[in-house]
């Protein structure tokens, strides 16, 4: 009893601790408000099935729990009753927003007419044109099962130049988005169900125009394609493109080698309008009407000149958020800016955590999916990262007593270095790779960025209307000439890239709980946060790939061997192949993969072995007529395309594209007793991806055990 007694006493002690550093964090304890809020929105993405009714009234039932603890008497209980209910709150968030979006999913593969208005026009991974359409009309398929968007990537030989507002069609082939290429891998239906695109594919045939553009609809993608296609003509070349890219968000013109050299460079966030390119078209225009207002003595002493700014740069940022096609990065920055921008017409500091924390709360609200994006993910950790950093390095490492030429050099250094640390796990996380020269590009690329190419195109946008816009516009050429240049040159010194594997799925939202404790709390307490980031690191570190792996289609088995893994296939199965190279830290090309030692035999025939199996995958007419000779030497099929009516040949198991209808990519492990475990990439029977009950990993046994 008195141990028991003993127990109690120091919970009692540590809830009063805790209720303690509680009550000294008051006013302080905001920026939780998002992180909480996220929490409930993983939450609600995490579950394998849909929540049903019982667990959104059991949300709104916790917040409004929270809300009588939060009225009532006792203090302590405050802080943890609005996490609650932050945490209820992104829950509910999430599941409004997916039902917000609903839009039909194609369920059946469909070859035939396909009628649409063109939306966007951009490229694919594989530099393919491609088109997406609304209001879309296909043979034989009711409105009510038609989806609302669908994307063709345009191949062969097309004679139309596709522009929004284009009522167009062709003969082409669509299929729901497909899921993960592996299990625990990224679900790229999960992201085309919050985009509203219902079907992809392609066509071979040339796009037939319908109707032309109707007076008053896309007129601003319209404004977008021929303000695209000026700057592509004034500006030659890559430079022109990235032009483009920068003011309009249309990266279709950029070649596969610059935009390669972006990244290998770290300069890849040039080409996406994001924080940077808003933060510096909004902060010269609040600049220049500023100290433009000081410089006329009659307005500077009677127009609060800093508020004035703050509301012209505000609708300057509107205006090209608008123009820049509103993608979720430019809408992420704008609300950012916003922010800042209405802190300042309320006579409050701009660059703050709680302003960032705002910012993040309207972005979960609006579009709680984003949550899950890199682009969400770098974003806030380089802004926070930058916002604590300088702030608790203002009086200890500040610019005092440098000479003034130092301080943007410095300032530049070190947010280069912060933002830099930041971003580093989510980009290694999501796209494998490490820029090791990542910082001297960007101290290289960046001030050019500020000094001369964001304000040439501000003031090329003002000279436009009287046709002056040349020169700022050859200027804006000649920055970004160098800045190619300053790509080409990192990206090509020796280890300018260092590939790594995949981390597991918890690896980076333990990081980030880790991180934020660290950031958020203060005094040594936020040490505690340093176990959650060693622990995220240790677990990547320590995470093992896949032995085998097969698409979902069965076209492509991938074999780790001692020089990397090893593919069936040269060809085919394109997207899968390089996800599943890149996901162990590798950098080779399918063609490279498939001569791997691992894989032997003839095409179509390609044998391979895992935990003393004996494997065989079968492609083409030919491997599919040598079924019943590979069951006979084999203890395991995989046959790309279904099975023929009719018995399976015995000896041997058999995976074909009707077993991995209902699992999805799989992945095979040795286990205990010479099985093998099928690891399903299907774990999930959500809205996006239109399945009846989640996969569940089996135990495979060899036929003659």
């Amino acid at each position: 009893m008195r141990a028991t007694a003993g127990s109690f006493a120091r919970i009692g002690g540590w809830f009063g601790v805790l209720g303690l550093l509680l009550a000294e964090a008051r006013g302080q304890l905001f920026p939780w408000v998002p992180i909480c809020m996220g929490v409930g929105v993983a939450l609600w993405f995490g579950v394998s099935v849909e929540p049903g009714v019982e667990a959104h009234v059991a949300a709104v039932a916790v917040i409004l729990l929270a809300v009588l603890a939060r009225a009532g008497p006792v203090e302590a209980l405050h802080p943890p009753a609005v996490a609650l209910a932050c945490v209820a709150a992104g829950f509910l968030v999430a599941a409004v927003r997916a039902e917000a979006v609903a839009t039909p999913r194609l369920e059946f593969r469909y070859y035939g007419a396909v009628t649409g208005r063109v939306i966007t026009v951009d490229r694919s991974q594989s530099d393919a044109p491609r088109v997406t359409l609304d209001r879309v009309v296909l043979d034989d398929v009711a409105p009510a099962r038609t989806p609302g968007r669908v994307r063709l990537s345009l191949h062969g030989d097309q004679v139309l130049a596709p522009v929004p507002g284009m009522v167009v069609m062709a003969t082409g082939h669509l299929s729901a988005p497909e899921g993960p290429v592996e299990p625990g891998g990224f679900d790229f239906r999960r992201m085309a169900y919050f985009d509203g695109l219902g079907a992809v594919g392609y066509t071979r045939v040339p796009l037939v125009l319908w109707a032309d553009a109707a007076p008053g609809e896309a007129v601003i993608n319209r404004f977008r394609a021929r303000l695209r296609a000026g700057l592509e003509a004034r500006i030659p070349g890559d430079a022109g493109a990235v032009a483009a890219a920068l003011i309009v968000g249309d990266r279709a013109g950029i070649s596969r080698e610059a935009q390669q050299s972006f990244r290998d460079s770290s300069l890849a966030h040039l080409l996406a309008i994001s924080g940077l390119h808003m933060s510096l078209l909004v902060g010269f225009i609040f600049g220049a009407v500023r100290y433009g207002l000081a410089l006329v003595p009659v307005l500077g002493l009677r127009v609060a000149g800093k508020k004035v700014a703050a509301v012209v740069a505000l609708g300057v940022g509107a205006a090209y958020l608008v123009i820049s096609g509103m993608s979720v990065a430019t809408e992420r920055a704008f609300v950012m800016i916003a922010v800042m921008l209405v802190a300042v017409l309320f006579d409050r500091r701009a660059v703050t955590l709680r302003s960032v924390a705002m910012a993040a709360v309207v972005l979960l609200v609006v579009q709680p999916e984003a949550m899950l994006e890199p682009g969400f993910q770098m974003s806030f950790a380089a802004t926070v990262a930058l916002v604590a950093g300088f702030g608790a390095l203002r009086g200890r490492f500040g610019p005092q007593g440098m000479p003034p030429w130092v301080v943007p050099v410095y300032a530049l250094f070190l947010s280069s270095v912060l933002a830099g640390m930041a971003t580093a796990p989510y980009a290694a996380a999501h796209f494998n790779r490490i820029a090791e020269y990542g910082l001297l590009a960007n101290m290289m690329a960046v001030p050019v960025m500020g000094a001369v190419i964001m304000p040439s195109a501000v003031i090329a946008g003002l000279l436009a209307p009287f046709g002056l816009e040349g020169v700022p516009l050859w200027v804006m050429g000649r920055g970004l000439t160098y800045v190619l240049w300053v790509s080409d040159f990192v990206a090509g010194l020796d280890g300018a890239v260092r590939v790594v594997p995949a981390p597991p799925p918890w690896m980076l939202g333990v990081l980030t709980l880790g991180g934020a404790f660290v950031v958020l709390v203060p005094g040594r307490a936020r040490l505690a946060g340093v176990l959650p980031v060693a622990l995220a690191f240790a677990g990547w570190g320590m995470a093992a790939r896949p032995p085998v792996l097969i698409s979902a289609d069965a076209a492509l088995v991938g074999v780790l061997g001692p020089e990397g893994r090893a593919l069936s296939a040269p060809k085919g199965a394109g997207f899968a192949a390089g996800q599943w190279i890149e996901n162990d830290g590798d950098l080779a090309a399918q063609e490279a993969a498939a001569l791997r030692p691992g894989m032997s035999g003839e095409a179509g025939q390609r044998a391979f072995a895992v935990g003393g199996w004996r494997g065989v995958h079968l492609k083409g007419r030919k491997g599919r007529a040598a079924l019943a000779e590979a069951c006979a030497a084999a203890d395991l099929v995989v046959l790309a395309g279904d099975a023929a009516p009719g018995p399976v040949p015995g000896g041997c198991l058999l995976i074909d594209a009707k077993t991995l209808r209902a699992t999805g990519a799989v992945a095979l492990w040795p286990a205990p007793g010479g099985a093998l475990r099928m690891m399903p990439a299907e774990v999930q029977a959500r809205v996006w991806t239109g399945r009846a009950a989640p996969a569940q990993a089996e135990m495979l046994a060899k036929p003659d055990q």
